[in-house]
């Protein structure tokens, strides 16, 4: 990243975040890889680009970014959910069923809980 400032690195992240909201996960990853190469211990980051993997249907690689959130936060519900979304539509219904259950359990959203297929 040139210029790499602390600055420079939560303009790219806003950047990225409104990419996404666009609709244009690919763009939002091209900001969001050189600012997780500069600081790969950004969880933030390493959520918004395993969204942005999920939005670009690259299943494996949201995937493998959601379980390194929940390795460090295991308590994120949305990570939780998120990871239950991917598994889900990649045909894992029984894995995401898992994550879907422990969204619920930790935030009792009504997504979450629908989702997990607890009662209302």
């Amino acid at each position: 990243m040139p210029d790499s400032t602390p600055e420079t690195h939560v303009i790219a992240y806003r950047a990225a975040e409104q990419l996404l909201n666009a609709r244009d996960p690919r763009g939002a990853l091209k900001l969001l890889d050189p600012l997780i190469t500069a600081h790969p211990e950004n969880t933030s980051a390493r959520l918004l680009r395993a969204r942005a993997f999920f939005l670009a249907a690259q299943l494996r690689s949201a995937e493998l970014e959601f379980q390194l959130v929940l390795e460090r936060e295991p308590d994120n519900s949305f990570a939780h959910f998120a990871l239950a979304r991917t598994l889900e539509r990649a045909g894992r219904e029984g894995e995401a069923m898992r994550h879907f259950r422990l969204a619920a359990a930790l935030d009792p959203r009504p997504e979450y809980r629908a989702a997990a297929r607890f009662e209302p």
